[in-house]
């Protein structure tokens, strides 16, 4: 499957039925034709045909066959300019024709063995039942080639229009054959816009802790795929009202518990939501999109509050310190899901840095605190920009003002100051060997605290020059415990 929309090359047009934008390159014709030579069936199949019914550019070719992997890569020799059997244990194969990537799966069935993680995979010589087996209806149609027949035994195409997402058999036997189809249901609900069949969710509901058995990457693949889709608040919605959330993503349903209608503070569930949405309508302005880390930080920015919320004396209620809090919590669930570490640092960063802004009030900024604010966010300083603006949800007016307004100053200061300094890589005036040179001291903590102390000074005062930093830290020096010892102790 391609990530990256491939070179053209000569297309043909699709049957009567299909947008009449929309084609295929005239190479799958090809390939169609080289499997029927050879005696076998090719088809066109799963999201390829359903995204071509809704009138999107097709960059995925995925195809189904009667031919065994052995024979698919026979058919496939002389024809591909690459292939691979890495799946070839689950029936697929793939390969390179051009820039485009294809892959290439014998009919099977397969399923979950109730304790297991691992589908058993059978090879099947039927297209209908290979379509029966397949997650859901818009999912389970298919074009033989050469001739473009289309085979939708299971009103795909209905279940498209209608907007309905249903099973091609019962939804108890697909998410038991592959507990992982129910997380699909969300992501394609934000995909695709469209809603789940009464019996679809009442399935997830009813079997939403048969999801502990799949991995947590596999997981986290459809977490990633459903946080980037065009509506992620319907697929999120979807996996609470399930209960899928409590076993997969717990501190998302856990922030309801945080909503008190009696103290009158604000839904943080729906808040958190609204803030997604909010930082969605802004990404595009401020970083690449769709992008994951802001999204995702943007959803889980107040998880920390359930964990912090007090009811104080005079009636009101706190979530103190819920920034850090939230910051420790995402980065244990993102590790738990197998997250790389750079998305987990990044999306907890954010996640510590979101109250920041308001820790500086309304007034005039500071070169200091413009540069604490940018030194602190470091490459991230344009996420949290998004996130920071995105996190005003007030329904008054005035006050949204005064804040953007706000906000509006600051950025206007990191770019002033940007034009001055160079706020991106503000290090000390004195690196660590010059300190070590200047102090007489080795290697070892004390450097480190030097060091801290020349940076802070910077952030507070600006650029010096280097004599006037060598006197400071000198005087820094006097006061410390460590310079009244022999050099062989510090």
């Amino acid at each position: 499957m391609s990530n990256t929309t491939p070179t053209s090359y000569a297309t043909v047009p699709l049957p009567a039925g299909f947008p009449a934008d929309v084609t295929l390159p005239k190479f799958v014709v090809e390939l169609g034709e080289r499997f029927a030579d050879a005696g076998y069936e090719l088809a066109l199949v799963g999201g390829p045909v359903r995204d071509m019914f809704l009138g999107s550019s097709v960059t995925d070719l995925d195809f189904t066959t009667d031919a065994v992997p052995e024979t698919i890569q026979q058919i496939l020799t002389g024809w591909a300019h690459a292939q691979w059997d890495i799946g070839a244990a689950f029936g697929t194969i793939g390969a390179r024709y051009g820039d485009w990537t294809v892959e290439i799966t014998t009919y099977r069935d397969e399923q979950y063995d109730p304790d297991s993680r691992k589908p058993e995979v059978v090879f099947g010589t039927e297209l209908l039942e290979d379509l029966r087996r397949r997650d859901f209806t818009v999912n389970a149609m298919a074009l033989r080639l050469p001739d473009f027949e289309l085979v939708d035994p299971f009103g795909g195409i209905k279940a498209l229009v209608a907007g309905v997402l249903s099973t091609p058999g019962t939804p108890q036997q697909s998410f038991s054959d592959d507990p992982l189809r129910m997380m699909r249901a969300a992501r394609f609900a934000a995909q695709l816009g469209v809603t789940v069949s009464d019996d679809v969710a009442a399935a997830m509901t009813d079997m939403a802790q048969r999801i502990e058995i799949i991995s947590a990457e596999r997981v986290r693949e459809e977490l990633v795929k459903l946080m980037i889709a065009d509506t992620p608040r319907r697929g999120l919605d979807l996996l609470v009202a399930s209960g899928i959330a409590d076993v997969v993503l717990p501190e998302l349903p856990a922030m309801r518990q945080a909503s008190d209608a009696t103290h009158r503070h604000k839904d943080v569930y729906e808040h958190s939501l609204q803030v997604m949405e909010n930082a969605i309508e802004r990404e595009a302005h401020y970083v690449e999109a769709p992008n994951f880390v802001l999204r995702f930080a943007a959803l889980m920015h107040d998880i920390g509050k359930p964990k912090t919320r007090r009811f104080e004396p005079n009636g009101k209620v706190t979530f103190r310190h819920h920034d850090v809090v939230g910051a420790k919590l995402v980065a244990k669930r993102m590790r738990e899901l197998r997250f790389d570490k750079g998305s987990t640092k990044a999306v907890a960063r954010l996640v510590e840095l979101h109250m920041r802004f308001y820790g500086y009030g309304e007034g005039e900024w500071t070169d200091s605190a413009v540069r604490r604010y940018v030194t602190d966010a470091g490459d991230l300083v344009a996420h949290l920009h998004a996130l920071t603006r995105s996190d005003v949800t007030t329904q008054n007016k005035r006050k949204a003002r005064r804040l953007a307004t706000a906000y509006d100053d600051l950025e206007s200061r990191i770019e002033q100051l940007a034009e001055e300094e160079e706020l991106a890589a503000i290090r000390p005036d004195l690196d660590g060997k010059q300190i070590m040179e200047l102090l007489d001291i080795k290697p070892g903590p004390l450097v480190g605290r030097a060091y801290n102390y020349l940076l802070n000074l910077r952030l507070d005062e600006g650029p010096a020059d280097v004599e006037a930093t060598k006197a400071a830290l000198l005087a820094w020096w006097a006061d410390q415990p460590e310079a009244q010892q022999p050099n062989d102790d510090a």
